[in-house]
């Protein structure tokens, strides 16, 4: 028998959650070939057998949590196996003669076992079928059964309603007791559940995804150990979507792949993180580590969420290269196709809210990271251009959230003023990249 163990997958995931399997127990497996998909907090993962042979056991079905190094499954790797998983047949053979005894066994059995039986079959099919939803331990079942107490009736002292042993022991039958102070604690816990039973209000429960978890989860741990500010300040985007308009058509027939704003904005963090390296540091302990090398995370929206995959080494690349970087990553996100490598390492962050139409927002940090800049829609609006004129100019604002515990307010305010005006002036751009 060969073990199906959870591989590394990569130094900063642990675990992960059965998606699916994609063989069942008796189906035959030639190695290399796909057994299941794994979820994880970034991608979804799809393991294959080391070995050919039988898969003969699974020990973790869909839904479940496991680490890296857990075993899942085995593998018979001198097995016959079929199609249909026909190695599960024998077990349903086994069990037949207790749901349909034959004659010779009934005669076999004592007189007065027989009600016995039948009583504890009946009331365990009524039991079933009135309580599917109720989680008892094994020995309250049991001990419910003996007494011919419905699991429903018996109030729980536990705050997430699971029944034990010793609530069946001290139910005594009466209504009374089920508006025992226990009933209120267990809806204290869970109100939600409670209020689902009223047809007036009706509601749908969605299990959340691994990956929608871990996002939750990140962005709270976030705002819980980081001192996160946001600073402001508005670009002029006028002689960027001058020089676009001018060189977009060029550049596609050049490049194939269009000249949108996000090479600007990158171009333009780079340089800015350069004269500010503080911003592309991360805190390691009680050090303090400054990166040389500048990896820039574009946030992308997937079905399942926001993602992160990295554009490497952005200060070597040209505009285009970064915008088919940037359009090869955005495609692979949303066919949920981003390997781990796209994903980590990154120093910096870009989020673009302006595309959903956002006028203003505080992006919050993408941790271990210590600034993100956000960016928004591009609005006309009036200008002063002096004491006298004033034009209708497209204004973007653009938004630098930041740990205050690593860059002061004044390498905050000076980096964004940076990026402004890279953007303002972006023939510069060439200058300084």
């Amino acid at each position: 028998m060969a073990e199906i163990k959870v591989p590394e997958l990569a130094e900063s995931i642990s675990e992960g959650t059965i998606a699916q399997w994609l063989k069942q127990p008796g189906d035959f497996v030639e190695q290399g070939e796909y057994l299941l998909e794994l979820e994880t907090d970034k991608v979804n993962v799809e393991l294959t057998a080391e070995q050919s042979g039988v898969l003969k056991q699974v020990l973790k079905e869909a839904g479940d949590i496991v680490q890296v190094g857990e075993t899942i499954g085995m593998i018979d790797e001198n097995g016959q196996g079929s199609a249909g998983g026909g190695a599960e047949e024998p077990k349903q053979e086994a069990k037949a003669p207790e749901t349909a005894p034959s004659a010779e066994q009934a005669k076999q059995t004592p007189p007065n076992e027989a009600p016995k039986t039948d009583y504890i079959q009946q009331t365990e099919a009524a039991e079933d079928k009135k309580s599917a939803r109720t989680i008892a331990s094994p020995a309250a079942r049991k001990l419910a059964r003996e007494k011919g107490i419905s699991l429903e009736s018996v109030p729980s002292a536990d705050p997430f309603g699971r029944l034990r042993k010793h609530d069946v022991e001290n139910y005594n039958g009466s209504e009374n007791q089920q508006a025992a102070p226990a009933k209120p604690a267990q809806s204290a816990q869970q109100p939600a559940a409670q209020q689902q039973d009223n047809p007036a209000k009706p509601v749908e429960r969605i299990k959340m995804s691994r990956r929608r978890q871990t996002i939750a989860n990140r962005l709270v741990e976030v705002q819980q150990t980081s001192a996160m500010l946001t600073t402001f300040n508005e670009v002029d985007m006028t002689a960027v979507m001058d020089l676009r308009k001018r060189r977009k058509d060029r550049f596609f027939e050049e490049h194939d792949v269009r000249l949108g704003f996000m090479s600007f904005f990158t171009k333009a963090v780079v340089a800015a993180l350069k004269k500010f390296p503080l911003v592309n540091s991360e805190i390691q302990g009680s050090e303090l580590v400054l990166k040389k090398f500048y990896d820039i995370g574009i946030a992308v929206s997937a079905q399942e969420g926001l993602v992160v995959p990295v554009v490497r080494d952005a200060d070597r690349k040209s505009f285009a290269e970064i915008e088919g970087e940037i359009t090869g990553l955005a495609k692979k996100a949303r066919d949920n196709k981003l390997a781990l490598s796209d994903l980590q390492g990154g120093t910096f962050t870009i989020t673009n809210g302006g595309v959903f139409g956002s006028l203003l927002s505080t992006p919050i940090l993408n941790g271990p990271q210590v600034g993100i800049l956000g960016m928004h829609k591009i609005q006309v609006r009036p200008v002063a251009i002096d004491n006298e004129k004033m034009e209708n100019r497209p204004m973007m604002y653009i938004a630098l959230s930041y740990d205050h515990r690593v860059i002061d307010g004044k390498e905050a305010v000076g980096f964004l003023v940076a990026v402004k005006e890279l953007l303002e002036d972006p023939e510069s751009l060439l200058l300084e990249g």
